[in-house]
């Protein structure tokens, strides 16, 4: 499939199931809810290393946030229950409550419950003090510039790690530009974040090593440098390749981010893309297949 001489290839985005969490973080200013949301998502790119993958789903006003205040929504993804509570935790701890002005709240609900509030009001020292509006429970913990407010809990919810799609193209000026499109019409779509920085990856990876003690390492089949000496999927003229990795909390909101991305690049009348493809391992890493031909039928 061709389209505006870019090349869509025949095959497929391969995701796999993920746990994913919203918070919303509210502050006195937009400036102070960005810095704390900010510093939250730091060093959540990949759960290779990092233990979650997170980023700013959107900027709220305020009234679309629990107190009336300018907020951010964040999306938090991981493998497991107990890294994704534990991430939450953490991060809440040493980067929201640290931040002037902050507040933290639940923006999803479900049966399962990650302590928030409830394990950082120790911080209060004794001088902590629950407060229920509605059906929620807060915690109104001292801090040196008023009160710290904090939900008791946030919650869990089933999610999809991995969408993505490649850009292959002639300069890196070209891919650049195309890329930085893609990025600002996905960030347009809600329940998705794109978690590397600037929402976009240039060290692609593949499932395992020839290192044994490492679970992954570069995607060589498409490094232009490696051409020559391995089975490569670059043609002569794809010089440069960049990566728009997408979670997601349903396969839906995979298919549109993707599908937007996707639908910029075709749409951007640059001569130097070559063509559309997709990181996948054969089918062996996760359930979700996401064909790039059918998502843009």
């Amino acid at each position: 499939m061709t389209r505006n001489s870019i090349t869509l290839q025949n095959t497929f985005a391969e995701a796999f199931p993920m746990k994913a969490s919203r918070l919303i973080v509210t502050a006195y200013s937009k400036k102070w809810a960005l810095e704390a949301a900010n510093s939250f998502t730091g060093f959540a790119t990949s759960v290779i290393a990092c233990g979650c993958e997170a980023g700013i789903e959107s900027v709220l006003s305020p009234k679309e946030t629990p107190d009336g205040r300018p907020g951010v929504s964040l999306l938090v993804f991981s493998m497991s229950e107990k890294e994704l509570a534990k991430q939450i935790l953490n991060r809440a701890g040493q980067c929201i409550m640290t931040s002037p002005t902050s507040a933290l709240y639940a923006g999803n609900i479900s049966e399962k419950k990650i302590n928030l509030g409830k394990s950082l009001r120790y911080f209060g020292d004794g001088f902590q003090i629950a407060k229920v509006l509605g059906n929620k429970r807060l915690w109104r913990i001292p801090v040196m510039d008023g009160e710290f407010i904090c939900e008791e809990f946030a919650y869990q919810t089933k999610a999809i790690g991995g969408g993505n799609f490649l850009i292959l193209g002639k300069t890196i000026d070209a891919l650049l530009k195309a890329s930085e499109k893609a990025v600002s019409e996905i960030n347009k779509i809600k329940n998705v974040i794109l978690p590397f920085p600037g929402g976009i990856v240039r060290s692609g990876s593949k499932v395992g090593s020839k290192y044994k003690n490492l679970i992954a390492s570069t995607n060589f089949e498409y490094c232009p440098t490696l051409r020559g000496i391995v089975n490569s999927k670059l043609d002569h003229t794809s010089n440069f390749v960049l990566e728009i990795v997408i979670d997601g909390l349903t396969e839906s909101d995979i298919i549109s981010a993707m599908r937007a991305g996707i639908r910029s690049v075709i749409n951007s009348d640059n001569e130097n893309i070559n063509s559309i493809s997709a990181g996948n391992y054969g089918g062996k890493l996760g359930p979700y297949l996401f064909w790039l031909k059918k998502i843009m039928s």
